[in-house]
């Protein structure tokens, strides 16, 4: 397109050029008007540009038209919107900017979750009034205590309890969360959801379950590998890299399949020759079948009983329930947990409330049993800073720390007459670990109290916590409960020490079976 600009331009220098001693510091004359026919007649050298420019812009305007058409034809021809709703490459830039969103509005809890400074918002108009009494009361309280920063939940989770929770062992920003019901009675589809601390809101993976999910865990050799344990005894295997297609495989198919809720997997590493060089992650599971089993993946998943689970006689229990007789010679197993330094023992805890010894080598007797519970042991788990000393917690409102050589234990702890669903220790301090019972969570620092908690969070009303796990490298711990949440919350003011503390929790040990001696 030529505008009457360029050809004015463009004839005011043709015609220069072709007169001798030309000022081009002469004022410029009026614009003459174009389209003017006395004007194009009056200048024969502006005649034959307007004949080369007219030429071109015809040219070019058919070339426009053109361009303009081939243009209309196309987006004919484009999908619509609901297609371009539902692509691939529009869904990934959704889930970008959601992320960026999300990440500005939880900068703060997300700062606090990690141990960095809270920015200020450089546009936020302070009132002075109010900031400087919280910020007063805030120096004021320097006690520990624990704050609610946020809730892994949405709309598909609610109704379903939290029944497991499980962090990537690649990638600790990654957490895997089973949901099914609380009391197991009535039996509707679980879930499984993959979380992302880079959307608090939403989850990066949902995988549907016929039924209630009992356990999950990562694997640490092919990270992207889930395991998943169910109530009507399956085990299945997702890759969450794949949002489609994700199972990998499950126990279905398999004849040696659990044929009863599956409580427990794990994956372990396995130390298989002699010199230590053969070592292969394999995953196992404990069921109410009696069965503790390890699981191959070939074509298809596959397994081979490591011990059955006989029942023996609980003398505490029998006074309890007067002698009843045996109905089962089988024991219900509820969880396990191996040595941290030899592979091939591990604890397992039963419905009848003992704590066996086993391993692998064996599997036709218990190394050892341990009998003080008077109810279920739902949670056994090794300490990861001392070897041979261990926690359990049991539907009789007890925990109990024991010794691997002893078998009554060193120390019992009871705060409340509620059962205690699940225990951890703390990743950090040898002499910490969490506790969830029916009412509220619990963090117990041994090196500062024996005897009562150091930190309680109530539950809300009509609300029951589950499930327990410490964050990896930060100092916060995760609580799910019966309604779908999974709280973060924060120890805010909490230190038990400068260092790992090993050596408190080794004296503690120490001095408790010198007093029992």
């Amino acid at each position: 397109m030529a505008t009457r600009w360029d050809i004015y331009d463009l004839s005011v220098s043709s015609s220069r050029a072709e007169e001798p001693g030309s000022n081009t510091d002469e004022e410029k004359p009026t614009i003459p008007d174009v389209s003017s026919t006395h004007c194009l007649e009056s200048n024969t050298g502006l005649q034959r540009t307007m004949s080369r420019v007219s030429a071109t812009s015809t040219a070019s305007t058919s070339s426009s038209q053109r361009e303009v058409e081939a243009s209309t034809a196309q987006m004919v021809d484009e999908p619509d919107s609901e297609q371009i709703l539902h692509s691939e490459k529009f869904q990934q830039s959704l889930q970008v900017m959601e992320r960026t969103v999300l990440l500005n509005i939880y900068q703060n809890k997300l700062a606090a979750y990690r141990g960095l400074p809270i920015l200020r918002d450089p546009d936020h108009v302070p009132n002075l009034g109010i900031e400087d009494s919280v910020q007063i009361k805030e120096e004021d309280s320097l006690s520990p205590a624990l704050e609610l920063l946020w809730a892994f939940s949405c709309e598909l989770t609610k109704g379903h309890s939290v029944s497991s929770m499980a962090w990537n062992k690649t990638n600790p920003d990654v957490l895997a969360v089973g949901y099914g019901q609380f009391d197991f009675m009535d039996q509707k589809s679980g879930l499984v959801c993959v979380w992302s601390l880079k959307n608090p809101t939403w989850p990066e993976r949902i995988f549907s379950c016929k039924t209630s999910v009992t356990s999950v865990d990562f694997s640490a050799s092919n990270p992207s590998q889930l395991a998943v344990g169910l109530y009507d005894g399956t085990i299945a295997i997702y890759n969450v890299q794949s949002a489609n297609a994700a199972l990998v495989c499950d126990s279905r198919d398999c004849a040696q399949k659990h044929t009863a809720p599956v409580w427990q997997v794990k994956w372990i590493d396995r130390i298989r020759s002699p010199s230590g060089e053969d070592k292969r992650e394999t995953l196992f599971s404990v069921s109410a079948d009696a069965r503790i089993s390890e699981w191959f993946l070939h074509q298809g998943l596959d397994c081979t009983d490591m011990m059955k689970l006989k029942r023996i006689r609980n003398e505490k229990t029998e006074k309890l329930w007067k002698h009843e007789p045996l109905i089962s010679r089988w024991a219900v197993g509820l969880c396990f947990d191996f040595h941290r330094h030899d592979s091939n023992m591990y604890l397992v805890g039963t419905e009848e409330g003992h704590i066996h010894e086993c391993s692998c080598s064996y599997n036709e007797q218990f190394l050892e049993t341990y009998t003080n519970h008077l109810g279920p042991v739902y949670k056994v788990t090794w300490s990861p800073f001392c070897p041979d000393v261990f926690l359990s917690c049991s539907a009789d409102w007890t925990i109990q720390l024991w010794s691997r050589d002893h078998f009554t234990p060193l120390l019992s702890f009871t705060s409340v007459k509620k059962a205690v669903y699940d225990i951890m220790w703390s990743p950090r301090w040898a002499t910490v670990f969490g506790a969830v019972n029916k009412d509220r969570l619990e963090i117990w620092d041994l090196g500062a109290s024996i005897l009562n908690p150091t930190l309680i969070s109530e539950a809300n009303s009509g609300v029951k916590p589950t499930s327990l796990l410490f964050a990896l490298k930060t100092d916060c711990v995760l609580v799910g409960d019966s309604e779908g949440h999974v709280s973060v919350y924060k120890l805010k003011n909490f230190t038990a020490g400068e260092g790992t503390e090993v050596d408190t929790l080794k004296d503690i040990v120490s001095s408790t079976l010198a007093s029992q001696l």
